[in-house]
């Protein structure tokens, strides 16, 4: 068999036990190919048959009402005429590639291209600044960036020999400080594409940048099978079969946009839809799902809670596959949307590292506040991270993958950092960083990041956890808990809290929610200091909690002692500022 026909293979079989898990791990396994290209010998071949050439690939729907949808015939055509134009102007297989656009058809195009030549493609979110971009240029040498006219500029301060690719429609400057080119020069180029050599399997395919929440940013390398065939077990989660809509509220430059508004939808022969929005509103937003007939979403808790105050039941025609990734998804949203939809929105995890590991995927009872399962083609295992002995049973520790035989989704390691990689990959096993406890089914819950969990009076506390409980009280948006330093107890929880529409920052509301988790908690996790404030964040949008815990060390010192300067302004502070104790009411 072709290559195509293995991959096909596979896939066929995960849909045809999409909701028999435990058939889908006895009968799986990866497809190892020496050789593979995505966009030749999938998406192409996809594109060719009677059956997918003019269904719609990919839709694009601007908030003006105008539209644009290509079919999978034309995204291939349009593909080939980018591979090879890109091929005229210098680019090889192995050229670093930063690709720094929007929700524009052109990323779909370049993505699909790049693959084509074997370029190692850079995808990179549009909100970097000229600083970050000459980070990004000098520690992965790319040699071209395609980008749009809002951010071909930055790139004027950017030193380095690269070129710039610009979807501008615009003469191009002539005094330009890098050679630049149209993007739209590109529609004269041949249409049939034809490769030079095989693409070797393990040659790097995609480089992505980790959002470094505790430390600097990590560059993942992903291979050319990695991504595009590991995300089989992202489709297995998400439950896409052929022909379904597939809306993902996730942002270009990102580890999951390539999850399913790329890989996972392409995979399953199904229909990517993209909205864009100046700014999210959600009753906006499940109009135009009504209208367009989305079977299938994915998007973060925070636009889930969101739309639940908006109120679910306003849509007549709710999909029926409903996930929600990024940040670990509390209990009150789940029950939300299966009273308002009738459907249990499903968790799951992975890494940018990965593709996803563990997930509720679909037929399965849904635990609430967990993550399910390990999904086919992954061998999971609890280590205790204090001590790297294995975990047998039910228990809590880091999860960690098993990596002989090596599981297909696992990347190929961080580009150009042997120590960190080194480390990542220890003992036979990967590993993740992330503590979850498993139960006696094998259903596993998320604690948080092993640098996150804490403890207060020898009591180990998961800020996840406490985090759940605080985002049940009406006033509250979103919370984040982190330890705060106590000279009797060690630490105590604190939670820094933004928010809802209609409350105000005030003594009486500190204490209404303060009161309202004491109930809720036992006391060794009661929530003892509280404090308005916007949350510091990843471009990404994950919440920094390593800065939060630098600003109560600065405030409460390292022993708990507050400093006479910090007394000072604690006393004269007041509203977001002020530090809110539960000893005070």
């Amino acid at each position: 068999m072709s290559v195509t026909d293995d991959y096909r293979q596979a896939r066929d079989l995960l849909l045809a036990h999409r909701t028999d898990l435990q058939s889908a791990h006895e009968k799986f396994s990866w497809p190892r190919f020496e050789q593979f290209n995505f966009a030749l010998d999938w998406f192409d071949q996809v594109a060719a048959s009677q059956e997918r050439a003019q269904q719609d690939a990919l839709v694009i729907l601007e908030e003006d009402g105008s539209r644009y949808s290509a079919t999978y015939a034309d995204l291939s055509r349009r593909s080939a005429q980018v591979a090879n134009w890109l091929r005229g102007l210098g680019v090889k297989r192995g050229d670093g590639v930063i690709v720094m656009l929007d929700n524009q058809f052109e990323l779909w195009e370049t993505m699909l291209a790049g693959l084509k030549l074997g370029a190692v493609l850079l995808p990179t979110t549009v909100m970097l600044a000229p600083e970050q971009l000459q980070e990004r240029l000098d520690r992965s040498d790319a040699r071209w960036v395609v980008t749009n006219p809002a951010n071909t500029q930055k790139f004027d301060a950017v030193t380095g020999h690269f070129s710039v690719i610009t979807t501008s429609t615009d003469q191009l400057p002539d005094d330009a400080v890098h050679p630049q080119y149209r993007y739209t020069d590109s529609y004269q180029a041949a249409e049939n594409f034809e490769a030079m050599e095989p693409t070797p399997a393990d040659d790097t395919a995609l480089i992505y940048f980790t959002s470094g929440t505790t430390s600097r940013s990590k560059m993942v390398a992903h291979t050319h099978v990695s991504y595009p065939v590991g995300h089989l077990s992202t489709l297995y989660w998400i439950g896409l079969e052929p022909g379904d809509k597939h809306l993902n509220v996730a942002s270009p430059g990102w580890a999951k946009h390539a999850w399913s508004n790329f890989f996972a939808p392409l995979i399953a022969e199904a229909t990517i839809f993209i909205f864009n929005y100046a700014r999210f509103d959600a009753e906006q937003l499940m109009r135009v799902m009504d209208a367009e007939g989305v079977t299938s979403i994915c998007a973060p808790p925070t636009v889930w809670r969101m739309m639940i105050q908006a109120d679910l039941t306003k849509m007549t025609k709710p999909p029926t596959k409903v996930l929600a990734a990024g940040e670990p998804l509390n209990p009150v949203v789940i029950e939300a949307v299966n009273t308002a939809w009738s459907a249990d929105i499903r968790d799951g995890f992975g890494q940018t590292e990965t593709t996803l590991q563990i997930a509720n995927t679909p037929g399965q009872n849904v635990k609430p506040g967990s993550l399910g399962r390990v999904l086919p083609g992954y061998e999971v295992v609890l280590i205790d991270p204090a001590t790297d002995q294995l975990i047998e049973g039910p228990g809590e520790g880091e999860v960690c993958l098993v990596t002989d035989p090596r599981p297909v989704g696992l990347m190929a390691g961080y580009h150009k950092d042997p120590e960190k990689t080194e480390a990542a990959f220890f003992g036979g096993y990967y590993r993740t960083g992330d503590i979850m406890e498993r139960d006696a089914d094998g259903i596993f819950t998320y604690v948080g990041r092993a640098d996150d969990v804490f403890k207060a009076s020898d009591y180990k506390l998961s800020p996840f956890e406490l985090e759940s409980v605080i985002i049940e009280h009406p006033a509250v948006s979103e919370a984040a808990v982190v330890p705060s330093p106590d000279p009797i107890r060690l630490s105590v929880p604190k939670a820094y809290v933004v928010l809802a529409e209609g409350y105000t920052p005030e003594p009486s509301t500190a204490k209404d929610i303060l009161d309202f988790t004491a109930r809720k908690l036992p006391p060794y996790a009661k929530i003892r200091r509280l404090e308005f404030a916007e949350l510091p964040k990843t471009i990404s949008g994950k919440i920094r909690r390593v800065e939060l815990r630098k600003k109560e060390i600065a405030f409460h010192g390292a022993d708990g002692e507050l400093t006479a300067q910090a007394l000072a302004s604690r006393s004269t502070t007041g509203g977001y500022d002020h530090e809110y104790s539960a000893a005070e009411f």
